[in-house]
């Protein structure tokens, strides 16, 4: 099927810290299993309890970082809280070639990024909470933020609310199990998004078939 552009699709995920988008994004990768690839980032900060390398992040240092960059290592990096995160080109472009769908859980910045990278693959939903004081209580609730952390988060949230529009879906994620229903099936659907195809490649095969 010559007439596809890339045989899998890349699903970006964002949101504000404390939205659950990625325990969202990773419940539905793992219930489709071999269909999809949950893209790990690297990151310079600092792991939290009970995370793991290769698994949560790539852990490195600012130096480690910073030469990956120079490298072009990255499709897309950015400093966020004082820390860098970034995505491996390599690790998605052999999902994507074996027809994977790519899960990025990656921020606004990324977002712009990748979706100018692979303007016909990708399909992306905003992940946020009903309101503003639900995300508070989430984000207070990990138990490692401080007041002043906390207070940048919220900062944050806000500047990144105002990028819904640049967005396919909003999600708001009142009720874990719904979410991940309709985060599955925008997964699903994105593998058959008109722009994936050559259509007139297409059209031409389907009427010379």
């Amino acid at each position: 099927m010559d007439y596809l552009k890339v045989k899998g699709s890349i699903l970006v995920v964002s949101g504000p810290s404390g939205s659950g988008k990625t325990s969202l994004a990773r419940a539905v990768c793992e219930e489709l299993g071999e269909k999809a690839y949950f893209s790990i980032s690297t990151t310079t900060r600092p792991k939290r309890e009970g995370e793991r390398d290769g698994v949560d992040y790539f852990f490195v240092t600012k130096e480690e970082f910073l030469k990956d960059i120079e490298e072009g290592y990255f499709l897309e990096w950015a400093e966020v809280h004082g820390n860098f995160y970034g995505t491996s080109k390599k690790q998605i472009n052999e999902a994507l070639n074996q027809g994977k769908i790519v899960f990025l859980d990656i921020d606004v910045q990324g977002h712009e990024a990748v979706r100018a990278a692979y303007p016909d693959i990708v399909t992306s939903v905003f992940v946020t909470t009903k309101d503003k004081h639900t995300l508070i209580e989430r984000l207070k609730n990990r138990g490692t933020e401080t007041e002043d952390t906390l207070e940048i988060r919220m900062i944050n949230a806000l500047h990144e609310m105002k990028k819904i529009p640049e967005y396919d879906y909003l999600l708001i994620n009142d009720d874990f199990e719904e979410s991940k229903k309709y985060l599955k099936s925008v997964a699903i659907s994105s593998l058959i998004k008109r722009s994936k195809y050559d259509l007139e490649k297409f059209i031409n095969y389907w009427k010379g078939s």
